[in-house]
């Protein structure tokens, strides 16, 4: 597909809908940059737990991100977080941090920082964007808004196996599935830029679909819009 301007694809969904693995692709295909938000608030949540700061504490969590450094690289298709100079990209990945990033994006602090950092991207280039709320507040004019979702049954099963993958065993099916139902609650009740569709957005279930008809979906709506 050929492209004269730049383009700006918003993928948003709860937690285990497919959003990274899908934008991945997505942003494969079409050749653009993929930027994986999240991992931006994983690497603040890090940097939290590391100083035995409440990821929930504001005041505290307000203070560290004014002087904290966070850099996204490209190495070929594979994105690297880096916090404070250090390639965190597989630390930040924990079912610990997974709950604190959760927690950290509530504070408005942090989230107008990292939405500063993701909207100069996103000016720099096309993008594939996921998060939970990039089409409805970090790229409210974004070419395309996608909205992912899943059973939380489906999407417990794909985190947990995972985490199997990873080599990470110490946690239970029924515990992740909790820890996605926590971080649901989370990210749609937080007053600031929550979690939700917007009302442009193209909404795909994607419980029964495999990953190659996700990609082929979006495809033809980048098709049909561009």
């Amino acid at each position: 597909m050929e492209r004269n301007s730049k383009i700006a694809i918003a993928i948003d969904g709860p937690a285990g809908a497919g959003k990274s693995t899908i934008a991945k692709l997505v942003s494969k295909k079409l050749k653009i940059v993929y930027l994986d938000t999240g991992a931006m608030y994983r690497a603040v949540a890090l940097k939290a737990i590391r100083e035995n700061i409440d990821t929930l504490d504001r005041d505290k969590l307000a203070n560290i991100i004014e002087n904290i450094d966070i850099k996204v690289e490209y190495m070929g298709d594979d994105q690297r977080i880096y916090l404070d100079g250090e390639d965190v990209s597989e630390l930040i990945r924990t079912p610990e941090v997974s709950i604190g990033a959760s927690n950290v994006a509530v504070i408005p602090e942090v989230r107008v920082k990292m939405v500063e950092l993701q909207r100069a991207i996103a000016k720099e280039s096309s993008v594939v964007m996921d998060g939970r709320d990039i089409g409805s507040y970090v790229l409210p004019d974004a070419t395309l808004k996608i909205f992912l979702t899943a059973s939380i049954e489906e999407r417990a099963k794909r985190r947990y196996n995972e985490q199997l993958l990873k080599g990470v065993n110490n946690i239970s099916l029924e515990e992740v599935k909790k820890d996605i139902e926590y971080r649901d609650k989370n990210d749609s009740s937080r007053a600031f830029a929550p979690l939700m569709k917007a009302a442009d957005a193209v909404e795909i279930d994607t419980t029964k679909m495999s990953i190659d008809e996700v990609v082929k979906k979006i495809l033809e709506q980048v098709e049909v819009i561009c």
